[in-house]
């Protein structure tokens, strides 16, 4: 996150610039402030109260009587019925969410259906972000997938997710700016190891984070990345595009890898990399190219950015290699998330997420 972005907070001016510790402490409370959307007051007293600790300064200003000694604040609005954002719990908040729930989702209670999401929450832009995180957070509950992937995570955004979802276990791509997180369900999928790989040239801070971890006894390797923004870093784009495909090759034979995330790549590209490799499928077009789920970045259907020039591009994409020996997971289908406005009138975030399920053969 800019620095400049403190200015835009109200936070106080006349902070000495040669004061490192000041400097840090000032962008604890521009992190805070993003999250909490408070007055920069309430965010130095929080902080200040719990010693400069990010997670522990949010824990006590979103849930007061769990922290003794905290500062009390103004309890938050009671959550409309049929919400669901505190998943800390093995069933929803809320009774209405167990019944909304799909067939797959049940399904997967035996055992026979893996699923996953894998959403660019859009991080970066702090209007509205407590209530956009918490509808991201819903989903979550309403769905209870195995494995979600992040792109676009920022530090108070992650510390909110550690609070909220407590029964998943969050591996992340980095921790500070902006970064990728990977999610899973403690009570199903079992984290063997992880290791980040850079991309040498990137401009923009991404790298390709991996996950070893298993599911009903299936090897699982999880990938997951954000790969370079616009059209004039194309050619970046293509050479992390060929790193992520190597690295999902590399995996061992015995292991079911799974790539989800923002790539932003058009199809010309994919083309001019020489597609996909021949034990690699998108997810998507091997489900057939259903039609509703083609675009996960749409101007004209999500207004978060205030686009009026209509773009449309399925930069959100999932690449599946079964395992060699038959393959016990298999892909079934994949819906979009995220497309109704919340009460604050804007979208989760400006990317639809993806819901994907898939056959365990056990």
């Amino acid at each position: 996150m800019e620095r400049k972005r403190s200015l835009d907070f109200g936070l106080e001016a006349g902070v000495d610039d040669g004061d490192p510790a000041e400097k840090k402490r000032l962008l604890l409370c521009v992190d805070f402030i993003t999250i909490a959307s408070c007055e920069a007051a309430v965010a130095r007293r929080f902080l200040t109260e719990n010693a400069w600790e990010m997670e522990r300064a949010l824990n006590a200003y979103f849930e007061p009587q769990a922290e003794e000694g905290a500062v009390p604040h103004l309890p938050e609005t009671a959550p409309e019925p049929g919400s669901c954002v505190d998943l800390t719990s093995e069933e929803p908040a809320d009774p209405a969410c167990s019944g909304s729930r799909t067939p797959d989702t049940v399904q997967q209670e035996d055992g026979s259906v893996f699923s996953m999401i894998t959403w660019n929450i859009d991080g970066l832009d702090v209007n509205n972000l407590l209530e956009r995180a918490k509808g991201v957070c819903s989903f979550l509950a309403l769905y209870d997938p195995d494995v979600v992937f992040l792109q676009e995570v920022i530090p108070p955004y992650y510390s909110f997710l550690k609070k909220r979802v407590s029964n998943y276990t969050i591996i992340t791509g980095h921790m500070e700016g902006y970064f990728t997180a990977i999610m899973l369900k403690k009570s199903r999928v079992t984290l063997k190891s992880q290791e980040i790989i850079p991309f040498p040239k990137t401009k923009m801070m991404r790298n390709l984070l991996c996950v070893h971890a298993s599911v009903s006894g299936n090897g699982l390797c999880l990938m997951t990345a954000h790969l370079e923004s616009t059209r004039e870093h194309a050619q970046e784009r293509m050479n992390q595009l060929k790193m992520v495909l190597k690295k999902m090759q590399e995996a061992p034979e015995s292991a079911t890898v799974i790539f989800a995330g923002d790539t932003n790549l058009r199809d010309r590209e994919v083309a001019r990399c020489g597609g996909l490799p021949g034990n690699i499928s998108d997810v998507w077009e091997l489900l057939g190219r259903p039609k509703h789920c083609q675009y996960t970045w749409d101007t004209q259907a999500n207004s978060n950015l205030g686009i009026r020039a209509v773009s449309k591009h399925r930069f959100d994409r999932i690449f599946f290699r079964a395992a060699a020996d038959g393959g016990h997971i298999v892909p079934r289908s994949l819906d979009l998330l995220g497309l109704e406005k919340l009460d604050c009138g804007r979208f989760p975030s400006d990317h639809w997420g993806l819901l994907c399920n898939l056959d365990v053969i056990l």
